[in-house]
Formats: C-alpha cells, structure tokens, sequence
C-alpha cells in the first residue's frame, strides 16, 4: 500500500470522537475498545479527549429558515432565534498538534443548540465528505490495525490487509484539507438523520455546514508554515472584531439513497435545504474549562429529528460516554 494511502486512512480514522451511554455489554466492551485504541495511539492525556482533543468553545446563535419548518416539527426550527455553544477541534488525541498539520484534519465542529424548553440537540461534524468504515466495530479494527502497522512490521502490514477490505479507508481522509481560518471551511455530517413533519411524513438527510464568505483551504506546504495555533487563536480574534455566519443545509436523501452506510456519500445533485443561519458571536472567556463539562451526544435530539439506521450514530453515542467517563475522572 502506498505511503501516501496509508497517511489517509489515519486522517480519516481519526474523523469521529466516539464516546456514548447505556448498551449490550458487547456495544459497551466495543466502546471501551475503541478509546482503547485511540489511547494507544496518542498516549493518555488526563482530562483531555480521546480523540478532537485540542479545540476552542464559543457562543453562537441559530436563526431558522422559513424552510425548515415545513419538513419538521422540531421546535428548534420554528420559534425565534435559539442559543448555541459551538466547539471547533483538531483530530487526534493529542492536545498540543499543531493546527496546520495533516494529522489534524479532518477539523470538527460541534453543535449544542439550547432549545425554549430546556432541552438541548446537538450536532457533531467534520469536513470529510463521508466516513472510512460503516461501523463501530470496524472503525475500531481500523485503529488497531493503524496502531500494529508501524516500522519493521511485514507486508502486508494490518492496515494494508484492512483497507484492501474496506475501499473507503484508503480515500476518505483525503477529502478533508487544512482551512485557512475555521471561518472557511465547510463541515458535513456523515451519518443520516430523519425529519418527521407534524403529518408523520419522514425526511432522510444529512448535515451540511457551509461558511458565508466561502471555502478556502490551504496547500499542504501553507499551512505547515502557519503557528502551531493558528486556527484555535485566528477564530477567537476574528470573533473579536465581527460575528462569524454559516448556512446550516440539509442535503435530502432520495429513493435508493443509502442511510445505514457512511462510506456511501449520496450525490451531489441532490436536493439542499436551508435549515437556517449559524451565528458565532464570541469566544468564552475560559474554552479549556467550557470544554471540560460539554458532552456532545448524536442521539440528543428534539421531537420531529431522529437517528436513522446508521449503526455508527449509536457507536458513538456508546464510545463518548466512555471517553467523557474517563477525562471526568
């Protein structure tokens, strides 16, 4: 496999920080197998995240779209404006990468939307296009196949056997690149969803998270040469001087689309739906606590969004328990 296929499939590994709540104990002993695997890779870092440990946290605000409403019954898209904690972040584990490296990407971007009622939705994304692996189970072999391929180790090495099985591995970290400013990149969700309408009428799609001034992203030789915080710092003086817009879309999935397969990203062509605009407003005055107590759950959802058959979404829910169990510690 080449050298170059190889870095890939660590990129996009690293995409999801998994973590979760209640399961079968084979879910739960996954899980634990996964932040096993990440530990293994990146060391053991105390109160950090397994994985997107290094990250900033600032406040923001989602206004909905007319639109949004009409395809769910969700309250989140049809009252007036709602607060939001946002949290950006590097890949890995490691909390000190710097934020140019390739190992970085693919950056995140997590969504806590604090609902009129007092309950929370949260959103968590990335800027691959889609996923390596299409299961919990597999993304952890992924890792463990990553961690026992190092030098001296024979052909074919376990990440060479892995991805020669599972296509995805060798291509998906490469569609994830290094911005220019976390303003300008653009964040998908990977894992499919469901609206429900007040008639019951059901909705497949997908998060899509698309800056107002547009993507710019940098070559790989750029941003090697930006400061090892660039990114984290750039947002926070940039929010300094003036909010900070994305366009939260919903790309709709049509008969024959796969939802259940992360691997699989649905075309282009399809149909968008403007939900609504993200507004970053500014950065809290002390991110690494903030990032300390927040917890983003896939599975925190509203009435009128589901989870969809996706096995992934509940593999994380159950990976980031166990990983926010162990930094809480």
């Amino acid at each position: 496999m080449h050298r170059t296929s190889i870095r890939h499939v660590l990129l996009a590994g690293f995409a999801l920080v998994l973590a979760g709540s209640a399961a079968s104990a084979q879910d739960a002993s996954t899980a634990e197998q996964t932040v096993d695997a990440m530990n293994t890779l990146w060391g053991k870092h105390p109160g950090q995240r397994a994985n997107h440990a290094k990250g900033s946290v600032v406040e923001a605000s989602f206004t909905p779209s007319g639109e949004a409403a009409r395809i769910s019954k969700a309250s989140v898209f049809a009252g007036p404006a709602v607060p939001v904690t946002v949290r950006f972040s590097d890949a890995t584990g490691v909390p000190t990468i710097p934020d140019g490296s390739e190992n970085a990407n693919p950056h995140g971007l997590s969504l806590k939307f604090k609902l009129a009622d007092g309950s929370e939705m949260d959103v968590v994304t990335n800027a691959l296009k889609f996923f390596p692996v299409a299961t919990g189970e597999e993304f952890r072999d992924l890792l463990k196949a990553v961690s026992q391929s190092g030098p001296g180790v024979g052909h074919p090495t376990p990440i060479e056997t892995f991805v020669a099985a599972h296509p995805a591995a060798a291509t998906a970290g490469a569609t994830a690149k290094t911005p220019s400013s976390l303003a300008r990149q653009v964040f998908n969700g990977v894992n499919a969803f469901v609206f429900v309408d007040k008639d019951g009428k059901r909705q497949a799609f997908r998060y899509r998270i698309v800056p107002s001034e547009g993507e710019e992203l940098l070559s790989a030789e750029a941003a090697a040469k930006q400061g090892p915080d660039y990114l984290m710092e750039e947002i926070r003086t940039r929010l300094a001087k003036a909010p900070v817009t994305y366009r939260i879309l919903a790309q709709l999935a049509e008969a024959g689309d796969p939802t259940d397969d992360a691997t699989k990203p649905w075309p282009d062509a399809r149909r968008t739906l403007d939900l609504g605009t993200l507004t970053l407003t500014k950065p809290v005055a002390d991110s690494a606590s903030a990032e300390k107590a927040l917890l983003f759950m896939p599975n925190a959802l509203p009435d009128g969004v589901e989870p969809s058959d996706d096995p992934l979404i509940d593999a994380r829910v159950q990976a980031y328990a166990v990983s926010f169990g162990r930094r809480s510690q």
